[in-house]
């Protein structure tokens, strides 16, 4: 689950098959530990914060829950597609700094903009859109080399044309994104090059708002279809344990994600009106019923803990800060040199914009991710607080980490870096440290019908 707004967490590389830009959601994968998804900028590992009833700082894996061939298979997808996965990372904000922090940029907006008649307007949107194009082509090839690898692990359900399409897909909706954006952006910076990040931070947290609200309506429909989950006792008892937990849950739908995946997951979305749990028919047709209601037990409890709305409200006020430390930087005659700009009312001062939101996006990324991690480890508590049953959620997180060939036991700095999900070694060790805090067998604190454990 991630909680800030533009990050899908859920949408978990290791499942998630959308490769649009995602605000607020909450995934219950078991770990992120491989990249991928068409089109996408996944996590390259699973992350690792240990939760326990005890508040453990060090949670370890004393007992063999994986073999070692089990481990060795995701470690070997990891170690395959971790060098295109960062190459891609580290190209792409390779070009968007030598675009921003030279001239280049700035050639490059002009030239996109001469194109179309030169006029500021046509300089603004011809530069945005040729930024974007050109990242995603270089973006390309790293994807398709991770797409081929999980391939190779049997994760990957989708023909060429389709993963095609989907990355066409995922341009045009970021074109549809970014261009209205840029155009409000650089009329702020005309009213005033100085000023112009007052109103825009203001701008900034409520489209990201606005966007967390929507993102369920109008973009995951783009790559995904979903179903109300059909009626019977899977359905049943997973409203009831929503019940049982007091937890008002709007739908809980299942999406096709077997178009493109072998990988399970599911993921909480939206809020208010528009909030719904979300499970892949994946997850639904390899999964024991028991599993299934453990995920969504976990998916509740980001409900229950509201992460999704209060991510969108730090989300809102970080793309708020973001945005007055861009003025700011914009305002450093030295950075609008080296990008050969006047100010940053000038339409060729886009490129550098950029470089300084993806500089500041990298840097922030780690954090993120931490807060991530311990969000999950929090539902996974909550999961195991609903239901009283330790060796199933065991179970549950064995079946999802050697279902999507996760890296079960990954090296520590990658979590760090990058992960935004506990690995599965340390999810299953907070486990049953907290079934040993209870003192009981999970057998003796399973809930009866109508009962809650928590």
């Amino acid at each position: 689950m991630d909680t800030t707004p533009d990050r899908r967490p859920a949408p978990d590389p290791d499942a998630d098959p959308a490769p649009a830009p995602a605000p607020a959601s909450a995934s219950a994968s078991a770990s992120a530990s491989a990249p991928g998804g068409p089109a996408a900028s996944p996590d390259v590992t699973p992350g690792a914060t240990p939760a326990s009833a005890s508040d453990v700082t060090d949670v370890t894996d004393v007992t063999p829950d994986f073999t070692p061939a089990e481990r060795a298979r995701g470690r070997a997808l990891r170690r395959a597609q971790l060098p295109w996965a960062l190459g891609g990372r580290l190209a792409g904000l390779a070009l968007t700094l030598l675009l921003g922090l030279t001239p280049a940029g700035a050639a490059l907006v002009t030239a996109a903009g001469s194109w179309f008649g030169g006029s500021r307007t046509a300089t603004v949107l011809a530069g945005a859109a040729a930024l974007v194009v050109l990242g995603r082509l270089l973006q390309l090839p790293f994807d398709a080399r991770v797409r081929s690898v999980r391939a190779r692990s049997g994760l990957v359900t989708q023909g060429w044309a389709g993963w095609a399409l989907d990355a066409l897909r995922g341009l045009l909706l970021t074109l549809v994104l970014v261009l209205p954006l840029a155009l409000g952006l650089f009329a702020l910076t005309a009213w005033s090059p100085q000023h112009w990040w007052v109103p825009a931070a203001g701008a900034a947290a409520l489209l990201t708002a606005a966007l967390s609200f929507l993102h369920p309506l109008l973009i995951e429909p783009v790559f995904n279809r979903f179903a109300p989950m059909p009626p019977g006792e899977l359905r049943t008892a997973l409203l009831a344990l929503a019940e049982r937990d007091g937890v008002r849950v709007r739908d809980v739908l299942v999406a096709d994600a077997s178009r493109r995946t072998t990988a399970l997951n599911a993921y909480v979305s939206g809020f208010g009106a528009t909030r719904r749990i979300v499970a892949y028919d994946t997850l639904l047709s390899t999964a024991e019923p028991s599993e299934v209601e453990l995920v969504v037990a976990h998916e509740l409890g980001h409900v229950k803990h509201r992460d999704v709305p209060v991510g969108t409200a730090l989300g809102a006020v970080g793309a708020a800060v973001a945005v007055a430390v861009l003025g700011l930087l914009t305002g450093w005659q030295p950075l609008l040199d080296a990008a050969g700009v006047t100010d940053a009312a000038d339409p060729r001062a886009l490129p550098l914009l950029a470089a300084l939101a993806a500089l500041l996006g990298a840097l922030s990324g780690p954090a993120q991710c931490a807060v991530s991690r311990r969000i999950e480890a929090r539902a996974d508590r909550h999961a195991l607080e609903l239901t009283g049953d330790a060796e199933q959620f065991v179970a549950m997180q064995r079946r999802l980490a050697l279902t999507n060939v996760s890296d079960v036991d990954p090296p520590r700095l990658l979590e760090l870096l990058f992960a935004t999900h506990p690995s599965a070694t340390r999810r299953i060790a907070a486990a049953r440290a907290w079934q040993a805090a209870r003192g009981r067998p999970a057998s003796e604190r399973r809930a009866t019908p109508g009962e809650s454990v928590v």
